[in-house]
């Protein structure tokens, strides 16, 4: 057996004893085993006759696949390894999958029935994507783009979201379903809907869809993009190389903590899906009492009782979630992170340079504060006419034992996150340009301005226990109270940027650790500095230091900056003792400043990824919310496959968005003069910051003018004229290899 071989076998083993003893031998469900059976020969058969149908229509060579991703068909890819491309390359595959289903009855021939059926599914969905049947038809979602999983993906791995929760069948009531998926939603769970509980969650008046993280895929085989969607999380934030297929069933099960409920009735192709993602490691309860013979105690269970059927089904997947009591009258969860909250939903809002705003975090001493206060300067929001733009602010005061003016900073920006927690509450950028909304539903539910300090003074105390003690807001919405308040935030808003623009690396005596990644890439460390923050953009040098205080004990810890080897490339024997020790071993020495020579590993949450592009002797940079191709020759999901996982790939890097601003960037390679190619949405986004940042640099505030983009084209070939044109300074700077 080769060493792949054994490799696979071990990880088989290992699976399997996860299982062991579910099933009493003695007296298996031999009638639960045949209906998997049963169901995995009617769904591979009906795959073969649609795929029969359409390669006789379009023929074998024809293109196959889902939009929106670079995983061709996830199942497959992440399972075996194939990239299908065209119809068919399915036929071997399918008859490959039929040829696993065995007619001797234990639980292991159930589960690979299962597999064989979410292959047969993938395929059907697949042949529907040919001829755009139900595709993104509301109510449904049907197949979740790329772009999906790239925004939620990494808070389902990481346990933001604390699971993914499959509703399938139909419920005895609209009414029933309608409690279970609120109270899903009210602990943050992610869920996939298909069959009647989707029209029932409507009956219901459930939020559903993207924004809400609840995905109503569609009836049929469309429950398999809640498979795809999960195996693509591995792919892409566990840094599992496709066709690994027991180490992406170790980590869905591990990871990705996914349950499934079904209601109703169930049929055999119904229960050959159960089986599937039983494969995965999610266990499955049925909303009514089964025979002894159809059971499997932990995996296939019974469960008649709606209003424990979610406690349930957590504490056999094993998910605990710490609840605080906040009083308010709407949910708070991170399931509502993505709700926008348009005009004609809106009640009132302020900010975001339509009104005068403001958001300020003050550290006070002991005296200045009273804990729990909220207080209220101006108008409540009853009296404010609906629809309205008023002037608004907050003023958060924050006492603790170990808190520090330099952490002001680093919670005032979770006042982003805290507030969005809130279902039918909106915000959105931070300081003085923060904008706030209401819905009008939330307004209804009781909503009034104190409700945004019981959010915060929970939060905050909940997440930052180490330095915060004592928490007082008050809220102001009396225009001239906001205006005076204004002007001292922005004092406060320029002593920090001061403060901050003299915090460099050479200033700090040691730089911070971060493993909080390592759940997903066991062997990716983040070495994060004053002037380049973490690679997912969301821990700063000050973020790490306050984790540190917060938890010494956490994802952050100091790492001293001792044995200069390289100052130009950023290379000192602490920063490779530590990175190699907390790699698994596997970095042996690490880049602070290069790209190209022995870069910083890469984990899978990064917000772009630089890639090198030799026929114009530069670098472009892609991000999540770009799609399409690049000049090298990957799309951004290619690129994260290769580069994510926590490996070392010269040439190729992730990183936070703003790292292109630091003067640090790649630094040892020809820093931002090498920038040949962003999208457009990102030269946007970096807009005014880019400019200032190259006219800092020596390069002139016109170099933004300089740089390609999906505009001007997607290859080296086609950007070459323009930057010849404009005169880019990479084609005349030394050679990058």
């Amino acid at each position: 057996m080769t060493d792949s071989g054994v490799l696979r076998r071990e990880w088989e083993d290992s699976f399997e004893e996860i299982y062991e003893g579910a099933v009493d031998e003695a007296n298996p469900p031999l009638p639960l085993f045949q209906k998997a059976y049963d169901g995995a020969i009617i769904a591979t058969s009906y795959a073969e006759i649609l795929l029969n149908k359409a390669i006789r229509r379009y023929g074998p060579e024809h293109p196959v696949g889902y939009p929106d991703t670079g995983y061709y068909l996830p199942v497959i890819t992440a399972y075996s390894g194939e990239q299908v491309t065209k119809l068919g390359e399915l036929v071997p595959i399918l008859n490959r999958l039929r040829n696993q289903i065995k007619e001797e009855l234990n639980f292991l021939n159930a589960r690979l029935c299962g597999e064989a059926t979410a292959y047969a599914a993938e395929i059907i969905e697949a042949v529907r994507y040919l001829k755009g049947d139900n595709l993104h038809v509301a109510p449904w979602t049907g197949f979740l783009g790329d772009p999906v999983v790239r925004r939620y993906g990494i808070l389902l791995v990481d346990w933001t979201i604390p699971g993914q929760a499959v509703l399938v069948g139909k419920a005895k009531s609209s009414e029933a379903l309608g409690k279970i998926v609120t109270d899903l939603q009210s602990k943050g769970f992610m869920i996939f809907m298909s069959y009647e509980v989707i029209d029932q969650a409507i009956d219901a008046g459930c939020r559903l869809g993207i924004d809400f993280i609840t995905f109503t895929t569609g009836n049929f085989t469309q429950v398999i993009h809640a498979v795809n969607y999960a195996l693509r999380a591995g792919l892409a934030f566990g840094g599992i190389p496709p066709g690994e297929r027991e180490n992406q069933r170790d980590y869905q099960r591990r990871r990705v903590r996914a349950f499934v409920l079904h209601f109703g009735e169930r049929d055999e192709v119904q229960i050959a899906a159960h089986f599937a993602a039983i494969f995965m490691g999610f266990p499955v309860l049925i909303d009514h009492e089964l025979p002894a013979d159809e059971q499997i105690p932990n995996w296939y269970i019974p469960h008649p009782d709606y209003d424990t059927m979610v406690q349930v089904a957590m504490e056999v997947r094993g998910i605990k979630i710490k609840i605080v009591d906040i009083p308010v009258p709407f949910m708070v969860a991170p399931a509502f992170e993505g709700e926008a909250i348009r005009r004609k939903d809106m009640y009132m809002e302020f900010g975001g340079g339509r009104t005068p705003s403001f958001e300020l975090v003050r550290m006070v001493s002991e005296d200045e504060i009273e804990d729990g206060k909220i207080e209220l300067v101006g108008p409540e929001i009853n009296d404010i006419e609906q629809g309205s733009a008023i002037s608004g602010g907050l003023e958060i005061k924050i006492y603790g034992r170990k808190m520090q003016v330099d952490f002001e900073a680093v919670l005032e920006r979770r006042i982003h996150d805290f507030i969005n927690y809130g279902e039918g509450l909106w915000h959105t950028a931070q300081r003085d340009i923060a904008w706030y909304r209401v819905s009008n539903d939330c307004v209804d539910k009781g909503f009034k301005f104190r409700h945004y300090g019981e959010l915060l003074i929970a939060k905050f105390k909940d997440d930052f226990p180490a330095i915060v003690d004592r928490v007082q807001v008050t809220i102001y919405t009396d225009p001239e109270a906001v205006e005076k308040k204004l002007a001292e935030a922005r004092e406060v808003y320029a002593e920090r940027d001061a403060r901050l623009a003299g915090l460099t690396d050479e200033s700090v005596e040691e730089f911070y650790s971060c493993k909080l990644c390592q759940s997903f890439a066991p062997n990716h460390v983040c070495i994060v500095t004053p002037e380049r923050l973490g690679l997912c953009g969301a821990v700063s040098w000050l973020d790490g230091k306050a984790s540190f205080e917060i938890d010494p004990n956490g994802p952050c810890e100091p790492v001293k900056k001792v044995g200069l080897i390289d100052e130009k490339l950023g290379i000192w024997e602490s920063i490779n003792e530590y990175v190699y020790l907390n790699s698994n071993r596997s970095i042996e020495e690490c880049s602070m400043y290069s790209f190209i020579e022995r870069p910083m590993t890469s984990c899978g949450c990064f917000e772009a990824i630089m890639g090198i592009v030799p026929e114009v002797n530069g670098v472009m940079v892609t991000t999540r919310e770009h799609g399409g191709m690049t000049p090298c020759g990957m799309n951004f999901s290619t690129l994260a496959g290769s580069v994510g996982g926590g490996v070392q790939t010269p040439g190729f890097m992730g990183h936070g968005r703003s790292f292109i601003l630091s003067k640090k960037f790649i630094s040892a390679d020809g820093g931002l003069a090498r920038l040949v190619w962003l999208p457009k949405e990102l030269k946007e986004w970096l807009g005014d910051d880019l400019r200032k940042s190259a006219e800092d640099q020596g390069l002139g505030a016109d170099f933004i003018d300089k740089i390609a983009d999906e505009t001007i084209g997607t290859t080296a070939e086609e950007i070459t004229p323009f930057l010849e044109e404009k005169g880019h300074p990479a084609l005349t700077m030394d050679p990058l290899m």
